[in-house]
């Protein structure tokens, strides 16, 4: 069996699902290749996957019938079906919803999705997040619907040994953009650190994948809360290098800050808890998935900085919940998202639709 993954550009969770799935579908049987309209960050953490970037017509024409995929799986493009059909595919198309934004944007992409899935695909497959069932539930009643939860290398993603920065850090990774709500990361840190004075900030993104408009208020708001000299801005950080940030994260006494208002699941937070590293969290819908507040992690109402405030102060002060935060997250890792679990979905998947290898 062979299947074909498309998405826009290599970065952010969809990359790190991609290289995680073709891996794990390889081991079990299933050639995997990706297909990305556009370069970005993440092709420099290729390992080994055959990944295809074209835009053009022609391009991808040659590439679906020269290698004649038995399914391909369209990651949140809602134009690709139409446009595969149209350059004479036959086979299963499968929409996959990952990454869609707000609640709103979301209920617009797949308000919007409704004539190009009834025309051109054949299932659709989400992650166990609960405003993507409920909206393709209602909106898309005819549509087969497939829920796998998405996976982990919690082999790679684990705590490492690392030098201890001297100071407790206050980490955020994700895009400048209106759903990561960087904003509110800034106003918590300004806070925090009044009550933690030797603090840092450590913010993680890719400015490819910014909006502009976002990186300028970004600079101004970062001298109005007077942060300029107490933040580090690390930039395209290779994939693999991340167990050790979240590492040090955690050795410093610190925490990561999860602010968006909507995830489809939440790769960065899962990794930090994967590496041992204690999350803070709003209730953003996908990292339901793994905390459990005071548990595996904490979590603070949206829109509340006081709140936030009084929790991220708590986890890093009070050593005892600390560890046991830290222990219960890694251990719920470990057990609840492995590789193999999803490539099984996934074979079941493809049974049900009678795509056979």
């Amino acid at each position: 069996m062979k299947v074909l993954f498309t998405f826009f550009v290599p970065s952010g969770g969809v990359d790190t699902l991609n290289r995680l799935r073709t891996a794990v579908l390889q081991r079990h049987g299933i050639e995997a290749h990706l297909l990305y309209l556009y370069t970005g960050s993440g092709l420099q953490n290729s390992t080994g996957t055959p990944v295809f970037t074209a835009s053009n017509d022609e391009e991808i024409r040659f590439l679906i019938h020269s290698q004649r995929y038995d399914a391909i799986i369209v990651t949140s493009d809602i134009s690709m079906p139409g446009r595969l059909r149209g350059l004479g595919y036959t086979g299963r198309i499968i929409f996959e919803a990952q990454g869609l934004g707000t609640r709103d944007q979301a209920l617009e992409t797949i308000q919007m999705a409704i004539p190009y899935l009834q025309a051109n695909c054949d299932a659709a497959v989400l992650p166990p997040t609960d405003h993507l069932l409920d909206m393709f539930i209602h909106i898309c009643p005819w549509l087969h619907r497939f829920v796998i939860p998405n996976m982990l290398d919690t082999d790679t993603f684990a705590p490492v040994p690392v030098d201890t920065p001297p100071y407790p850090v206050l980490a955020w990774v994700g895009r400048l953009e209106h759903n990561k709500n960087w904003r509110e990361y800034l106003s918590i840190s300004s806070k925090i650190i009044k009550k933690i004075p030797n603090a840092r900030l450590w913010l993680f993104h890719d400015p490819s994948l910014a909006n502009p408009e976002d990186e300028v208020m970004f600079r101004h708001m970062l001298a109005e809360y007077g942060l300029e000299d107490r933040i580090g801005i690390f930039v395209n950080v290779p994939h693999s290098q991340m167990p050790t940030f979240y590492s040090m994260i955690a050795a410093s006494g610190g925490i990561m800050l999860s602010t968006s208002l909507l995830e489809g699941f939440g790769y960065a937070v899962a990794e930090a808890i994967s590496c041992g590293c204690p999350v803070l969290s709003t209730d953003s819908d996908g990292v339901r998935s793994f905390i459990t507040h005071n548990k595996t992690g904490k979590f603070y109402p949206l829109g509340n900085v006081n709140a936030a405030v009084d929790e991220a102060v708590e986890l890093m002060r009070n050593q005892k919940l600390r560890k046991f935060i830290r222990e219960q997250g890694r251990e719920h890792m470990t057990a609840s998202f492995s590789p193999d679990r999803y490539a099984i979905s996934f074979r079941e998947m493809m049974t049900a639709l009678r795509i056979f290898s």
